[in-house]
């Protein structure tokens, strides 16, 4: 079995649009949280989101690419052409060379919200036109990814709830250990137009605290009253180690351990046992023992039942274990398909700047965050491996371990 490290990452977020705006927003825990107007004037119940920047991609990319794009794989291309520049891999080795694709996305309602509206209007699917198709698939971003940096390796696309970015990596690393794959991009996007979460808003899991936004998303606070939608896209270079030294790559961190699970209840019922298998799982895979984790970067969203359920896990496993706890969804609110890959950004971040960023607006335990060893504030200390968690609806856990590598 090979080795699995990461040579480059990217990151387009609402913490900033590249790894150094995005280090220095988590050191300062700064949030990224704000209104839209333009989803309460639609009739959602609450306009809390995290304000992503769209790229500007006219002069980038030609005309026909980017009509083919969706908002989710324009901010793919953006963390992408991120990674494999930190990666030192450029279109001369992509075009020689096979490497793969996989990204985490379950949705891209925006295209077939579009195409939906032409189609009552003209009655014409002739005038829907093959941008918004190729937009509409939830393949679309490894789909572009794919044919804009010439990949050539594995390309395909994990629908996994919010456990999604994560699953991508955990998939990439057993099959570059496996020796079936060398390189993959690996990465998960997500959509922050209206409509994206729509049906989320109906059901009551958004956050009302609107008087505040920068204090709306509050994990494992005991007044937390819901998620905050947010998202943008992450990108990861996957290598295996000695393809990697040979090359010369700078090596960022190594992935070892990668757990996974299903709840096998209720479709919105998340689980403590579920989420203590992929825990656990991850932690048997990377052969190391509890002590030696550093940092949990929680998955912890500010809902009641979420936090709560990681919680008992956490603590079943790591009770009376020194590994500091924070969610960095208290700055970026929920990222959704995004944010399993987006976490491993961050906690990578807090490796190289030996830190652990702050689980912000965590003001009052309730009786299952209490005994966690929670980051209220950037604490300064060596952070050498990680264990991150990625919980979703239908009952999908995915948690990675990842390491400083000697």
């Amino acid at each position: 079995m090979r080795r699995v490290v990461i040579t480059g990452m990217g990151i387009w977020s609402c913490l900033g649009k590249d790894v150094d705006e995005v280090r220095k927003s988590l050191y300062e825990g700064k949030s990224g949280i704000g209104i839209d107007q333009d989803r309460l004037d639609y009739g959602f119940r609450s306009g809390l989101t995290g304000i992503v920047e769209r790229p500007k991609l006219k002069g980038v990319l030609d005309r026909r690419t980017r009509v083919g794009l969706s908002e989710e794989a324009e901010y793919a291309y953006m963390a992408s052409k991120q990674a494999f520049d930190m990666a030192v891999i450029d279109d001369q080795y992509l075009q020689s060379n096979e490497v793969g694709c996989i990204f985490g996305n379950d949705s891209s309602a925006n295209a077939i919200v579009e195409a939906a509206k032409i189609m009552e209007e003209k009655h014409d699917s002739a005038m829907i036109g093959s941008g918004l198709i190729f937009q509409g698939m939830n393949s679309t971003v490894n789909m572009n990814m794919s044919t804009i940096f010439h990949l050539r390796g594995v390309n395909f696309s994990v629908s996994a709830a919010c456990a999604s970015g994560s699953h991508s990596i955990g998939l990439g690393y057993l099959l570059i250990k496996q020796g079936l794959q060398d390189v993959i991009l690996c990465g998960g996007a997500q959509e922050v137009n209206k409509y994206s979460m729509s049906s989320f808003d109906a059901l009551n899991t958004f956050s009302m605290r609107m008087d505040e936004p920068t204090k709306a998303s509050r994990p494992f606070d005991r007044d937390r009253d819901g998620l905050i939608p947010s998202g943008g896209a992450a990108a990861l270079v996957l290598e295996d180690y000695e393809h990697a030294v040979a090359r010369g790559a700078t090596i960022l961190a190594e992935v070892c351990g990668y757990g996974f699970s299903s709840n096998g209840g209720g479709i919105s019922q998340p689980s403590d046992e579920g989420s203590y298998i992929a825990m656990m799982r991850a932690v048997k895979d990377s052969g190391m023992a509890l002590k030696d984790i550093d940092y949990i970067n929680a998955h912890a969203t500010s809902t009641h039942q979420g936090d709560m359920y990681e919680a008992i896990a956490i603590n079943r496993i790591f009770n009376g274990q020194r590994a500091l706890v924070s969610s960095t969804k208290s700055m970026t609110g929920h990222e959704c398909w995004m944010a399993g890959a987006s976490e491993i950004v961050y906690s990578i971040l807090m490796m190289q700047g030996s830190f652990v960023a702050p689980n912000i607006n965590f003001e009052n335990p309730d009786e299952y965050s209490e005994p966690l060893n929670i980051a209220t504030k950037t604490v300064e200390t060596e952070v050498n491996t990680v264990l991150s968690n990625s919980f979703g609806f239908g009952g999908t856990n995915s948690a990675l371990i990842i390491t400083k590598t000697n």
